[in-house]
């Protein structure tokens, strides 16, 4: 593990961020222990929340990440950043769309300042942002952005199962008209290099699920598998990449395939989303590859409708620390 804290995002202050902070605190001490952190958060919200929800978790704030890894066995770290008007669990306020910007650009600078290990966000309202200038389509767009304008690709991952994705958010009709031989090629390179630098896996084997039904079936179901998958893998293997593919979708998650490959790279937001949700659809993290830190987030949303009330599930948060403190650590030996 790291010998530097993660830092951790506020999110959304209507969301149900601070309750699975809280709640993922209160798990160091069970079996190996979460992997230490620290919180840019309103101590005095983070205070408010543990009273609610009668959780027995001391805040504590601090001046300077280092502090975190002295505080984190008996405190919860918090580098406090006041919201501009208290926050209603459920109610999201555009009055705070600026700390929690400023949050995600804190964390982020203390990362690439070598302050904190890696960086973790908890979830966001965009809407709520943009009215604070927030013109980015979302989270990984604006992380990409504050590293310097890379190309940043969105790994869904748990336990069993590692999924890239060649289109994100835009409609199954858009997807079908952007994908082209030149993107699968980049994601599957950006995604060699991470699984090489952040998961220390030596030779990573990339699996291509196939765009129509059967993978095309020859061209008799579409003909994007012959002329826009296949190119990118052929392309991919003379680069001395481990790839395979195109790849029909209904038979590439079974159990007896998920052992077979390190990632499978899918052509649209469902056919990756799918199979981890339902797979593990608690521990399912949402990382960041491609930037010049490491950045891994639950994978779920602010749920304003359960905000506060003591029903969240802090094991995604769980795991996406464990998985950023992993990364990290990884990164760090190469």
């Amino acid at each position: 593990m790291t010998k530097r804290p993660l830092a951790l995002t506020m999110g959304d202050p209507a969301g149900v961020g601070a309750e699975i902070t809280l709640k993922a605190w209160l798990h160091r001490d069970l079996d190996l222990g979460l992997p230490p952190f620290f919180i840019i958060d309103d101590a005095e919200r983070l205070n408010a929340m543990a009273e609610r929800l009668k959780l027995d978790v001391p805040v504590r704030s601090i001046l300077d990440p280092a502090e975190a890894m002295r505080t984190f066995p008996h405190s919860l770290p918090v580098l406090h950043r006041p919201l501009s008007v208290p926050s209603i669990p459920g109610t999201p306020d555009a009055a705070n769309a600026k700390a929690v910007i400023q949050s995600i650009e804190t964390a982020v600078e203390l990362a690439q300042g070598g302050h904190a290990a890696a960086v973790v966000t908890n979830p966001i309202a965009k809407s709520v942002l943009y009215t604070a200038g927030f013109d980015f389509p979302g989270h990984t767009e604006f992380l990409a952005h504050l590293s310097g304008d890379a190309t940043p690709v969105m790994m869904l991952a748990c336990d069993r199962l590692r999924v890239v994705l060649a289109t994100v958010h835009v409609s199954l009709l858009d997807a079908v008209k952007t994908l082209s031989t030149d993107s699968i090629c980049e994601v599957a390179r950006i995604t060699h290099a991470a699984l090489k630098r952040d998961f220390a896996i030596a030779n990573p084997t990339i699996s291509v699920a196939g765009l129509n039904p059967h993978a095309g079936e020859g061209g008799a179901m579409g003909r994007e598998d012959l002329d826009i998958i296949q190119p990118a893998i052929d392309r991919l293997r003379a680069e001395g990449l481990n790839v395979s593919g195109p790849l029909p979708p209904d038979t590439m998650f079974t159990a007896k395939a998920l052992p077979t490959y390190d990632a499978a790279l899918c052509m649209y937001h469902d056919q990756g989303l799918i199979p981890i949700k339902t797979l593990d659809f608690e521990r399912g993290v949402n990382a960041t590859l491609g930037l010049d830190f490491v950045r891994t987030s639950p994978d779920h949303g602010t749920a304003f409708d359960i905000a506060g009330t003591g029903q969240a599930s802090e094991l995604s948060l769980m795991a996406a620390l464990d998985m950023a403190a992993k990364m990290a650590a990884a990164r760090a030996s190469t």
